[in-house]
C-alpha cells in the first residue's frame, strides 16, 4: 500500500484521521457488534492506515461502550426498543465525531450497529455546515434501507431507523429521546443515495417512493454493473459535494461477510464493495466513513473473514489501490 494521491477538496487536514471506536450494540437485539472495533483494530487496521497509507491517527485508544450513559430504566417508546440508551450514545458520539470533523480531519468510525449513524452523520453534517457553509451528501451502502420511522418498524430495533431521524422524516420534541437532533445536524433526502438494497420493508418502500429518494438495489447492480451504478449515484448527489459514506458490512453477500446480524443472500461481492469505496475516495469528496454491523461472535469460522472484509473496505475508502 502507498499513501493516497487523490487531493481531498473539503478537508483542511487531509492526512489526519480521527478514529472513533464504538462498542455499542443496543440498536438491535443480537450481542456481539460491540466487539467489532477491537477485532478490526487487532487485525492490524490502524497500523496499516498509519504505516502504509501514511495517516496521522488521532485515536484515544478506547473502544467506547458508554456504560456510564446507560439509563437505569429504558422502556419502549413509540415502538422503539432501548430509545434512551441509543439516544444517549448517539448524542455523545455526535459530539466526538463533530470535534474531529470541525478540525478538518477525516473521521473514521468503527461500530457497532448501524444505529450509531445517527451520531456519526449528525456530527459530520454539523461540522461541514460550520466549516464550509454547505450541505453534505450520504451514500448508504446496505442490504437494508434503515429508513423506517418508529411507527413503520416491525421490530422496533433502532438500527433500522437512523435514516428517518437523520432526514427529519421522524422528529421528536426536545424533551423526547431524539429531541437533541437539530436541523443543522440533518441531511436532505435529495443528498441521500443507497447502494446494494435487497431487503426493504413495505413501509420503507413507500417512504423511498413518496420522497423521491435515489436508491440502487441489487437488481440495478445486476442490470447495469457496479461501475455504472456508482457513476449514477455520484452523479445524483453532485460532483462537488462532501460525502459521508456509511457502509454496513451486510451489504456484502454472506459468502464474503457471514458474521453479521442480518445477513441477506444475493449481495455485493467483496470486490464490488471495495470498488464502491475506491470510487468514492477517487472523487476527492469523502470526508467520513462508518463501518458497521461486523459481529465477531456470530460465526466461529466466518468472523476472521468478515473482519478482513471490513478492513478491506476501510483501506479502499482511504486510498488503497490495486496498483
Amino acid at each position: 500500500m502507498d499513501a493516497p494521491t487523490i487531493q481531498n477538496k473539503f478537508l483542511s487536514k487531509p492526512n489526519e484521521l480521527g478514529l472513533v471506536a464504538v462498542g455499542f450494540s443496543g440498536g438491535q437485539c443480537k450481542p456481539g457488534t460491540e466487539a467489532a472495533p477491537m477485532a478490526l483494530i487487532e487485525s492490524g487496521l490502524v497500523d496499516q492506515l498509519k504505516d502504509d497509507l501514511k495517516y496521522s491517527i488521532y485515536y484515544d485508544g478506547k473502544v467506547h461502550a458508554y456504560g456510564e450513559l446507560m439509563p437505569d430504566d429504558d422502556p419502549d417508546y413509540r415502538n422503539m426498543k432501548k430509545p434512551r440508551a441509543v439516544s444517549a450514545v448517539t448524542k455523545q458520539l455526535s459530539s466526538q465525531v463533530y470535534e474531529h470533523a470541525r478540525d478538518g480531519r477525516f473521521v473514521l468510525t468503527l461500530g457497532g450497529d448501524h444505529s450509531i449513524a445517527i451520531g456519526t452523520i449528525s456530527g459530520t453534517a454539523k461540522a461541514i455546515r460550520e466549516r464550509l457553509g454547505r450541505d453534505m451528501a450520504v451514500i448508504w451502502v446496505d442490504a437494508h434501507a434503515d429508513i423506517n420511522t418508529p411507527e413503520t418498524s416491525d421490530s422496533g430495533n433502532i438500527h433500522g431507523m437512523p435514516v428517518s431521524f437523520l432526514t427529519g422524516l421522524a422528529k421528536e420534541s426536545e424533551d423526547k429521546p431524539f429531541g437533541w437532533l437539530k436541523d443543522d445536524q440533518r441531511i436532505s433526502v435529495s443528498k441521500l443515495v443507497y447502494i446494494g438494497l435487497r431487503d426493504v420493508d413495505r413501509g420503507e418502500k413507500k417512504i423511498l417512493r413518496d420522497h423521491g429518494i435515489k436508491a440502487f438495489s441489487m437488481h440495478d447492480v445486476d442490470r447495469h454493473g457496479i461501475g455504472r451504478v456508482v457513476d449514477m449515484a455520484l452523479g445524483w448527489i453532485g460532483r462537488d459535494t462532501p460525502i459521508h459514506l456509511s457502509f454496513d458490512v451486510d451489504a456484502l453477500d454472506p459468502m464474503w461477510a457471514p458474521s453479521t446480524g442480518t445477513p441477506v443472500r444475493g449481495g455485493l461481492t467483496l470486490r464490488e464493495g471495495d470498488f464502491i469505496a475506491e470510487c468514492v475516495h477517487e472523487t476527492g469528496n469523502l470526508v467520513a466513513l462508518d463501518l458497521v454491523e461486523v459481529n465477531p461472535s456470530l460465526e466461529e469460522h466466518g468472523a476472521p473473514e468478515t473482519v478482513r472484509a471490513g478492513c478491506s473496505i476501510v483501506r479502499c475508502a482511504l486510498g488503497d489501490t490495486l496498483l
